[in-house]
């Protein structure tokens, strides 16, 4: 804002000086243009006076005159009458004067702090902080008193300077008049006394005769000071001092005065450094005489010089860019900047440095020492102190001693209106609205002008107390008389008198100022004074802190006759609101975007450049994206003319970087804009490519993948589908392989995983691990795949993309980019994002506005959230994906499958081919897979095992089996086939390839053979494969490369099986079988539940095997052709076999499924023997456990394409506890097969959704709790059948003996109970009303494996079918007295038929216990 070092008061004053003439001889001027100055110039700098004078009221009061100030202006005539509006003169000078002050380049940074507000200032001025409300007052106070102001405007300053200086002389008041005339001749005239009578004629000439109408002189009785100028380097001084004396015979002393001057020569002191006061003057006094010669001119019918108009018509009025400050130009606008040609506002450096607005050459003062200095400032002090200011006294004294006379008075006006206005008495608010024009004129001698006479003397002289009383009076007398141009001038300085009062001052009337500035637009049309008042009051009213007022004030004086007032006023409101007490930054900015237009239609480019720039600071990243667009692009276009493109590109650049609002016809205006600024930048040279704002570059997406892009499918070959840019990473899927490859890492480490293992990493993206550089190997591509967004509605099409790259070896970096070969043409849509890997973008060019540009990738590492400072700044870790590490070469193999299937049965082989080929260089070994479904495959040997056909015929040519030829009759006992796990592949999930000599060489390819077996579970399985290999050479930076392949295959139902071991029922000295002691019976339940998917017609049991280190099957089947167990849809087949202890063989998958679960425990005799009988768990589970597999081998036939073919497959049972159900099927799937056995009548089977499932590993094997229900083993022995005569005895007793076997190694408590009645649905089937008749409960005790008999009787009372199992035993150890019984599990219905001997109808039906 317009703070200078003057303070208000200061500024006011100076504002009203008192006005004198110069009239000089030739001679005299000829002195003076030696130190290249007039008379008038010469005295400029030395006209504030160092000391104070001394005047006398009318009331013979002394009154102190300080820092008076007084203008010297040489005589300049003109006829004519006065406009009310400045001319185009003056306006060119306004308009240059704003021109030529600039804020400086670099200068120190003024910031203004308000709220979350950060304003920048540039000037030298104090760099303050102004926080939101808490201590504003105490730092404006601070501002206020500090010898530094914050935010000074110069322009702003220098205009007003001189727009008030500038003013013409008005009718209807005389504050610009002349109060005196200084008549100067030399000392070297011949008769010097004859040169002051011609002078003095001259001045009462053009004041009296009429000719011309400036200048105006103040009173007619002007005051003549004469002025013997002599010149000591030629005049004689004798000679000079005669006249001189002659002088003040004549003049009086008082009247007249000899100055001296021009004492130094150039001969002496070359060097001597005498300071220049005049320089900051003769600018504006060189400015200022060009308006008088342009005035002049005009009076006397001479036009305006060319270069003055053309200058002030193209930087002008007429040079705006814009038509409203908030309009923005679209593509049609006739203002783009390709229309525009580059406008230069920089006028040459001469229009605007003072130091060379000077005319002539030579510096200014040659002539004059210090001592001549001295002598011209003590010149004024004598003319201001003897001659003009007992001038004004004595006129003031006239003027107040005429209107007392005039209007019959007390003697003193002064004591007059002390009486009736009083000392501080508030002046009038309401003052009535004019009703006529101002077109009233007073002649020279009417009262009403003497007064505004008096009253501007005493003004002129500061004695503001009467001056506001004459002016109060005047201003009465005008509104009576309706001379409202006379009015608002009294209403204008009675403020101003009012505010300038010392002592305890009246109150500001602002009331006054704004009638007056009304008056002036309104009534009497003259803008200059109406800008007059408001730059006084606006000052006032900022001094007293109303800011907001002051801001009013200046908004109302913008009109449409001025943009160079209303862009300065505009700006200085602007300033106001920020300045106020609770600061308005969003009226500053708006009002700054204002004064920014303003100043552009003015021609004032710089300063509108300056204006959209601070009003940035406010709307920057605020969310006022259509202001900022309007901002950036008016400051685009305001530096492109001032010659700045750099800044123009920046500008531009903001508009399309960010997130726009506009329109698309608009924001193709701004790119038209822009690229043609860019091209303008760029030129003709390609040196350095400069960056590009468009398109956006998502720098954290960017992925980098290492490695050659995998050959497709060659004919029935399927290549592993490994990495590629087209998969999305995934977490889990990532954490898998990096768990794959640790397995394969540890089996060739010998089980352990090496401390610095990093796991593969081929696409890098912004989820992977990239605080390391990555590994790439020398010759092989490296793909960087970048994503574009283009934020705008306009389509951008881009063309000859290339990656640049740097390599440094050895530490030394490259000083030469190079770059990849460019890519097809891309185009980006609006709005869309589009990965180009590097590349995918669609098409619309705007009017061949071809550019080109870089982008740099700068990728942002992980914010760091560590320490403290990581939490409280915003810090980054590093992320190299994009500087990878070249090592040597490396082995590069490709892995392809053939006759690989998508669809298998639950359990069904299918034989494939894996190919394995060398692409590279260098040899390859220690070839290796790992696998999420280690059972799903096993390779077979290439020197074994033929080539298969593609479309086999039949299950030999196909079949994963061997037929042995025995000699077996059916249900006989089968020799023994030991097969141990160690003939297989070992069951960890790595496998070792099978390739000759375990290397594969540079270009080979070798193929083997890849059995498949169906997954158990139906749906879709997802199975990943690891393949491993190294290089040869040994030392390398990766010690290893691995291939990644991924398959999807859907399993379909085939053979449900269910299989339950129980003991059996028969004692031990019973069994036959002199291998066992008892044995264990097997049933296996196995049901098609294959719904005729893929053309299966039936199933056939082709074997039934067992594999266990202690239990073998006692009779097995393998059915002839007339006996083979076949299962068409929904077919159940129940089995049953006894076990005894041995073993039997299975296949490698059986082993390879079984090392997927968790093994039982080791066999019975691992304990030691006095460890058995204290671990209770221990003994409990081997008293259940079984550690047992069922292997069921089928085929099924198939037809496809009319043709039948053979599927083979096999289906494993885990039976690990004796009494529990095991299936090949998971619970979920039993669950569903059961409600399709149960529906299957009434709905088909829908068709399998195919889904995408996690591969799980399975869940472990939950062993059974401490049951203690198998420590006794019970038996009944009684008659199968008992007759008894119930018609001679109602009563049937019959024996029976209860077996009880203590089956663990511990003593046993045994309790036996006879009144429990069974619920089971088994004896519900029977009769059940007996009763066991004697001793109904028995408290035993069995030592380890003793058995023990116990003799019971059985009473019934009618004949039929009873269950005599219905004694319940409960059983505990010993030892463990804390310990309840425990119910034992009893064996199967025990059933006895009762006959009557007189009832025939009862049939005798034999059973067996198996």
């Amino acid at each position: 804002m317009a703070q200078c070092v003057q303070s208000v008061q200061e500024f006011v004053q100076d504002s009203f000086v008192p006005m004198v003439a110069v009239l000089c001889s030739e001679e005299a001027d000829r002195v003076t243009r030696k130190n290249n100055l007039n008379f008038a110039e010469l005295l400029r700098p030395f006209c504030r006076l160092t000391s104070e004078g001394h005047i006398r009221d009318p009331n013979n009061q002394v009154q102190v005159v300080k820092n008076l100030r007084i203008c010297v202006n040489k005589v300049v005539t003109s006829e004519g009458t006065t406009s009310a509006a400045l001319n185009p003169a003056q306006r060119l000078l306004l308009n240059e004067v704003v021109l030529s002050c600039q804020p400086q380049e670099g200068a120190v940074t003024n910031v203004m702090t308000t709220g979350d507000y950060e304003l920048n200032f540039s000037d030298d001025s104090l760099k303050a902080s102004l926080p939101w409300y808490s201590v504003w007052r105490d730092t404006l106070l601070e501002i206020n008193t500090s010898k530094y102001y914050t935010a000074t405007t110069p322009w702003f300053e220098a205009y007003r300077e001189n727009f008030l200086q500038s003013m013409p002389a008005a009718d209807h008041e005389f504050l610009n008049h002349y109060l005196a005339c200084l008549l100067v001749v030399s000392s070297t005239e011949a008769v010097p006394v004859e040169q002051f009578l011609k002078l003095s004629q001259e001045q009462h000439r053009i004041q009296h005769s009429g000719e011309y109408t400036n200048p105006k002189w103040f009173i007619p009785n002007t005051l003549k000071y004469y002025v013997l100028l002599h010149d000591t380097s030629e005049g004689d001084e004798q000679r000079a001092d005669a006249v001189y004396e002659d002088m003040k015979q004549r003049y009086g002393p008082q009247g007249c005065y000899l100055l001296k001057m021009n004492s130094r020569t150039f001969s002496a002191e070359k060097d001597e450094q005498i300071p220049d006061p005049w320089s900051q003057y003769l600018h504006k006094n060189i400015l200022r005489n060009q308006v008088s010669t342009v005035t002049l001119s005009k009076c006397t019918g001479r036009s305006l010089s060319s270069d003055i108009l053309h200058y002030f018509l193209s930087d002008g009025v007429s040079g705006s860019l814009e038509n409203h400050a908030l309009q923005l130009d679209t593509a049609n606008s006739s203002g783009s900047l390709n229309t525009l040609s580059a406008v230069n506002t920089d006028l040459k450096k001469g229009a605007r440095d003072p130091d060379v607005l000077v005319v002539g050459a030579g510096s200014h003062g040659a002539c004059l020492t210090l001592n001549d200095h001295d002598h011209i400032r003590q010149f004024v002090q004598e003319f201001t102190f003897r001659g003009l200011l007992p001038h004004l006294e004595k006129n003031i004294r006239q003027l107040n001693d005429q209107l007392v006379s005039r209007k019959g008075l007390s003697r003193s006006l002064f004591t007059a209106t002390k009486k009736w206005f009083g000392g501080g008495k508030v002046p009038e608010k309401n003052i009535s609205e004019p009703k006529s024009t101002c077109g009233l004129l007073y002649p020279p001698e009417a009262p009403e002008l003497q007064i505004r006479k008096m009253a501007d003397l005493c003004f002129l002289v500061q004695h503001y107390e009467l001056a506001y009383s004459c002016y109060h009076t005047a201003k009465k007398d005008f509104l009576s008389d309706q001379a409202m141009l006379y009015a608002a001038g009294a209403l204008e300085m009675a403020a101003v008198s009012a505010f300038l009062q010392g002592g305890a001052p009246r109150p500001y009337p602002a009331h006054y100022m704004d009638t007056a500035i009304q008056t002036y637009k309104d009534v009497c049309k003259n803008m200059v004074l109406a800008e007059r008042c408001a730059l006084l009051s606006a000052e006032i009213l900022k001094s007293q802190g109303k800011y907001s007022d002051a801001a009013t004030l200046l908004i109302k004086m913008t009109s449409e006759d001025s943009d160079l007032r209303s862009a300065l006023l505009l700006e200085q409101a602007a300033h106001c609101f920020i300045n106020m007490r609770n600061p308005m930054v969003r009226k500053f900015a708006f009002h700054m975007i204002l004064a920014g237009h303003r100043f552009s239609k003015a021609g004032q480019r710089r300063h509108a450049l300056r204006c959209y720039c601070q009003a940035m600071q406010v709307y920057k990243d605020r969310g006022w994206s259509l202001a900022e667009d309007h901002i950036n692009f008016t400051i685009g276009r305001q530096s492109f003319t001032l010659r700045q493109p750099d800044n123009a590109v920046i500008a531009f650049r903001q508009i399309l970087i960010n997130d726009s609002r506009q329109t698309a016809t608009q924001q193709g205006a701004f790119l038209r804009e822009y690229l043609y600024v860019y091209k303008s930048v760029i030129g003709a040279s390609d040196i350095s490519l400069p960056q590009l704002p468009l398109p956006c570059i998502n720098s954290s997406a960017t992925r980098v993948y290492f490695g050659h892009e995998r050959r497709l499918a060659e004919g029935e070959k399927q290549a592993a589908t490994h990495v590629s840019l087209d998969q999305e990473y995934d977490q889990d899927s990532s954490a898998m392989w990096c768990h794959l490859e640790e397995q394969l890492v540890a089996s060739v480490n010998r089980g352990i995983v090496p401390a610095n293992f990093q796991p593969t990493q081929y696409c890098l993206n912004n989820q992977t691990d990239n605080l390391r550089h990555p590994l790439a190997v020398v010759e092989e591509p490296i793909i960087v795949e970048v994503t574009f967004k283009n934020p705008l509605k306009v389509s951008l099409a881009l063309s000859n993309l290339s990656l640049l790259w740097k390599f440094s070896s050895d530490g030394t970096s490259s000083s030469k980019e190079t770059k990849t070969e460019d890519l097809t043409e891309e185009t980006i849509t609006n709005e869309e994002t589009t990965a180009v890997g590097v590349g995918n973008v669609g098409h619309q060019t705007l009017d061949l506005m071809v550019v080109r540009g870089r982008q740099n990738l700068k990728i942002l590492g992980p914010r760091l959230n560590l320490t403290k400072e990581d939490k409280m700044l915003i810090r980054h870790g590093p992320d190299r994906r994009l500087d990878p590490i070249i090592t040597p070469p490396m082995p590069l193999m490709e892995v392809f499958f053939l006759q690989f299937p998508t669809a298998l049965l639950c359990g069904e082989i299918r034989k494939a081919y894996v190919e394995f080929c060398n692409v590279s260089g260098v040899a390859l070994c220690g070839l290796r897979v790992a696998s999420t479904h280690p059972d799903f495959f096993t390779f077979g040997s290439q020197a074994t095992t033929p080539l298969t056909p593609i479309s086999p015929n039949s299950a030999e040519n196909c079949s994963a089996y061997k037929t042995l030829a025995t000699a077996l009759q059916p249900g006989s006992v089968a020799s023994e086939v030991l097969v141990s796990a160690d003939d297989f592949s070992q069951p960890s999930g790595v496998i070792e390839i099978p390739i000759d000599g375990n290397t594969l060489q540079s270009g080979e390819s070798t193929q083997l053979p890849l059995w498949l077996r169906g997954p158990d579970e139906e749906g879709v399985h997802e199975i990943n494969f690891l393949f491993y290999y190294e290089s040869t050479e040994k030392g390398l930076k990766i010690s290893h490369r691995v291939l990644r392949h991924t398959v999807f295959i859907c399993a379909s139902r085939s053979l449900s099986v269910q299989a339950s071991a129980c003991r059996s029922s028969v004692p031990p000295h019973h069994c036959l079988d002199d291998k066992g002691s008892g044995g264990t019976l097997v049933f296996v339940d196995v049901e098609n539940i294959n719904t005729s998917e893929g053309g299966v017609r039936e199933f056939h049991i082709v074997q039934v095997s067992s594999s266990s280190q202690h239990w073998r099957l006692h009779k097995y089947i393998n059915p002839d052709k007339d006996k083979d167990c076949k299962l068409s849809s929904r077919e159940r087949a129940k089995l049953c076999f006894r076990i005894i202890s041995s073993s039997t063989p299975c296949g490698d998958f059986f082993f390879r499924s079984s090392s997927r679960t968790s093994s039982i425990g080791k066999s019975q005799g691992s304990l030691p023997t006095e460890d058995r009988g204290s671990d209770i768990t221990n003994i409990v589970k081997k008293c259940n456990e079984l550690d047992l597999n069922i292997i069921i081998i089928w085929k099924a036939y198939v037809v496809e394409d009319n043709k039948q073919l053979i599927l083979e497959g096999q289906l494993h049972v885990a039976l690990q506890t004796i009494g529990k159900e095991a299936s090949s099927l998971t619970p979920k799937e039993q669950v569903f097969c059961n409600f399709m056995c149960t529906f299957v009548c009434f709905q088909e089977a829908q068709e399998m959704v195919l889904l995408k499932f996690k591969s799980e590993l399975p869940p472990p094997v939950v062993l059974p709790c401490a049951e203690l229900s198998q420590l006794i083993k019970t038996n009944l022995h009684y008659p199968e059948t008992y007759t008894h005569p119930f018609v001679q005895d109602s009563l049937c007793l019959v024996p029976v003996t209860l077996t009880l076997s203590n089956c663990s190694l511990a003593q046993v408590d045994v309790i036996i109970d006879l009144k429990h009645k069974s619920s089971s649905p088994e004896s519900l089937e029977v009769h059940s009303s007996f009763a066991w008749v004697g001793q109904t409960q028995y408290k035993l005790q069995l030592k380890p494996q003793e058995v023990l008999g116990l003799s019971l009787q059985a009473c019934f009372l009618r004949a039929g079918v009873y269950n005599l199992n219905t004694p319940q035993v409960f059983a505990k150890p010993s030892e463990q007295s804390a310990m309840c019984e425990t119910s034992q599990q009893t064996a199967s219905p025990a059933l006895i038929i009762i006959n009557n001997t007189c009832d025939p109808s009862i049939k005798q039906f034999n059973f067996f216990l198996y």
